[in-house]
């Protein structure tokens, strides 16, 4: 099963549960002591297998030369389009290069690894199974979040168009749509750090009355991956509590907020981010 941004967050979670079953997993991403250190982690688990490639996903030549390395080891049966990258902002700050930063690792990612793939399924007549991470962002947009609203909707697109075109291949594409799951640094991104507003993250707009855990999302994936559903393709499954149904499930709260508590949601978001590179760097 290869899973891209697997080496930490939701696919690292989902890398977890399958290798906890028997699975092997290939997980790529952009950061090596990353993932040296996630396939650590599940290599102690010891009931399957882990690997990593160094990948950068926005780099279509790049994934056409993974897949082919993944494919000379073993065959590839699965996809995990994880590698995602979003924060909170005003639309109006966005440089080019932030909104390209966004779209371009999930709109862009998911569409070269999972065409890269498919066209080796194809050729092979083995088939294959697509999961793409989303949120429920993709059915209303998102307000302050308009990069990655923009590219997850487009992945949901694309996950219904190839359903129907990939089908008679036995290539299956689904999607889960989470609600809030708090994990590592994307939660400081995209946390706005005021009780004075509901955004997306926030419990208070939560029926269910608390946030997700990966376990849970990794569960569903791992039913949507498995042949346990044959004939379950370009679907895109919401799981968020009931957060979509009762209520706004997005960032539009925050349209109460002043221009000094975005500098201090930037300022917060940074520091979490040197933060997160200065752990990551490794010791002299």
């Amino acid at each position: 099963m290869l899973i891209t941004g697997g080496g930490s967050g939701l696919g690292l979670a989902i890398a977890g549960s399958i290798v906890a079953h028997g699975g092997s997993v290939l997980l790529w991403g952009r950061r090596p002591a990353v993932l040296a250190e996630a396939v650590s982690g599940l290599e102690a688990v010891r009931a399957g297998s882990a690997a990593s490639d160094v990948v950068d996903v926005r780099d279509a030549e790049a994934v056409e030369h993974a897949v082919s390395r993944a494919f000379d080891s073993a065959p590839v049966t699965g996809l995990v389009n994880g590698a995602a990258a979003n924060f909170i902002a005003p639309t109006e700050s966005l440089s080019s290069r932030a909104f390209q930063a966004v779209t371009s690792t999930v709109m862009n990612g998911s569409f070269f690894t999972t065409h890269a793939l498919a066209k080796r399924w194809i050729a092979s007549g083995s088939g294959g199974s697509v999961v793409s991470l989303l949120t429920t962002w993709v059915d209303t947009g998102s307000a302050f979040v308009v990069p990655s609203a923009m590219a997850k909707a487009a992945v949901n697109a694309m996950t219904m168009s190839l359903a129907v075109e990939w089908a008679r291949f036995g290539i299956r594409l689904n999607a889960v749509a989470s609600g809030p799951i708090p994990t590592d640094f994307a939660w400081d991104v995209l946390d706005p750090g005021s009780s004075d507003v509901v955004g997306a993250t926030d419990v208070r707009g939560i029926p269910a009355g608390r946030h997700g855990t990966p376990v849970e999302l990794a569960n569903l994936a791992m039913f949507l991956l498995s042949d346990a559903c044959d004939f379950l393709t370009g679907e895109t499954v919401a799981m968020d509590g009931g957060q979509r149904l009762a209520g706004p499930g997005t960032f539009a709260g925050l349209t109460a907020l002043a221009p000094d508590d975005w500098s201090a949601i930037r300022a917060r978001a940074k520091a979490a981010a040197a933060a997160t590179k200065a752990a990551q760097t490794p010791s002299p």
